[in-house]
């Protein structure tokens, strides 16, 4: 059973899987014929990503379709909101009646070749250093987490999404912002951590 973890909560289903190499991904069951020209080009492991999480979905909600609209994914029927992750051999689908969204990062020391980018200085004020790579990790997960509920390709991560103080030890009821001159959405997230990985939920 590829199931790997229930991160279900009252608001959302989520779930985790994790690929095995005995794992059934049939495209011809379970890719959406509307989506069969999408995946010409894609790299075999991207293949499994978005097959895993169509078993994912079948397990829930075997009558639904995941689509695209500009490359967001959306479910026909549209009765829920979706949200969708993955990070071979690791895939998540969020499904809620309220805007969601997920992220799964793995922990690279690479992160802090790029924390300029996405970084606000107030949020390096609540990093403890010797935890760096896990902070900045997390951070800009949820930043991606927070894109996919309220994104708009005209906005910086660095800029326009922020990440209130939390402690790595507890990473649970994290305040998020979205804003601009405009706009200003307060949310609720948390932190799910397992093996070298993190999984960010918004919502």
């Amino acid at each position: 059973m590829p199931l790997y973890r229930d991160f279900s909560d009252d608001t959302a289903t989520i779930l985790l899987w994790k690929y095995h190499e005995d794992e059934d991904l049939n495209p011809e069951f379970l890719l959406e014929k509307e989506n069969f020209d999408k995946i010409k080009e894609y790299h075999p492991t991207k293949l499994k990503e978005l097959l895993l999480v169509r078993k994912i979905l079948k397990s829930v909600l075997p009558n639904h379709k995941i689509l695209y609209k500009e490359r967001e994914p959306y479910l026909f029927p549209n009765d829920y909101e979706i949200s969708v992750t993955h990070s071979f051999p690791f895939a998540a689908l969020a499904i809620s009646k309220n805007k969601v969204g997920i992220d799964i990062e793995p922990f690279n020391d690479k992160i802090k070749r790029i924390q300029h980018k996405f970084l606000q200085e107030e949020e390096s004020g609540f990093i403890e250093e010797d935890k760096k790579v896990a902070y900045l990790t997390v951070i800009w997960s949820l930043k991606e987490s927070l894109y996919k509920i309220h994104h708009s390709n005209y906005w910086s991560l660095k800029k326009h999404y922020e990440v209130k103080p939390f402690s790595i030890d507890f990473p649970f009821d994290i305040q998020c912002r979205v804003h601009d001159e405009h706009v200003s959405d307060l949310y609720k997230a948390r932190v799910e951590f397992f093996e070298n990985y993190c999984l960010t939920i918004v919502d």
